[in-house]
């Protein structure tokens, strides 16, 4: 069995990922942009003229926002493809591509780490997490997203539901729509107790934790999903300080 590769899909992807982040006719639209993205957004606050390191940026879609809000932003991603798009979309921004935790940048560069549903591809978080500590100033904020570790669990499938073992690390597998060219991912849920022990075991004080709810517009729009996201939290965004 061949070993599953974020940089390959990714890659494979890109084109087809951007277009349907950006589509407001499209299911990724009220996942992202009405759920997962407000709540990454309020956590973050006031970013003007804050030194910003999208994390895993994907094709800019976070960069850019932050940009017109008045914030000094880079990023770096594995896929080539992304980056070759978040380079036209972006054209006054840095991107660069390149690891999570490896990253090209001096020690001390930014006062926020951004990291958007990009953490759970790592089945260990040791090294990212040191990076991010390098990277950031004294009293930076690391802020990320993730799948709900709760919600990561279940599987509802003709009304049954199916729950993984929550308190082991799962290695979740799901097929992506047509639209994504069918694609199957692979991440890694992790408990809420394991997360905050790792996050204070590598120096980071936890300040803001939020679960994503739904912006009521998107009821209108996507009642289907809007029904759903409303009971169950598919996200979640945390907001640490480094000590």
């Amino acid at each position: 069995m061949k070993k599953f590769s974020a940089k390959k899909v990714y890659n494979k992807i890109a084109k087809n990922y951007h277009d349907s982040r950006t589509s407001k006719k499209s299911e990724s639209w009220f996942f992202n942009n009405c759920l997962e993205m407000p709540n990454t957004l309020k956590l973050l606050g006031n970013v003007k003229r804050k030194r910003i390191l999208d994390l895993g940026c994907g094709t800019g879609i976070y960069a850019k926002i932050l940009a017109k809000k008045g914030a000094k932003v880079e990023g770096i991603d594995i896929s080539e493809k992304e980056i070759d798009i978040a380079r036209i979309e972006n054209p006054k921004i840095s991107f660069q591509v390149g690891s999570v935790e490896v990253l090209p940048y001096k020690n001390n560069s930014f006062d926020i780490v951004l990291s958007a549903l990009v953490l759970e591809y790592l089945k260990n978080w040791t090294k990212v997490l040191s990076e991010v500590r390098r990277v950031l100033v004294k009293g930076g904020y690391f802020i990320f997203s993730l799948h709900n570790p709760v919600s990561a669990c279940i599987k509802i499938k003709n009304n049954k539901v199916r729950v993984y073992d929550y308190f082991n690390v799962s290695k979740i597998e799901t097929k992506w729509p047509k639209s994504l060219k069918s694609v199957k991912m692979v991440w890694y849920n992790k408990t809420i107790g394991s997360i905050v022990k790792l996050l204070v075991k590598n120096g980071f004080i936890l300040v803001d934790y939020d679960d994503a709810r739904p912006l009521p517009k998107a009821k209108t729009l996507f009642p289907k999903e809007y029904a759903s996201a409303a009971k169950r939290p598919y996200f979640c965004t945390w907001k640490w300080r480094k000590l």
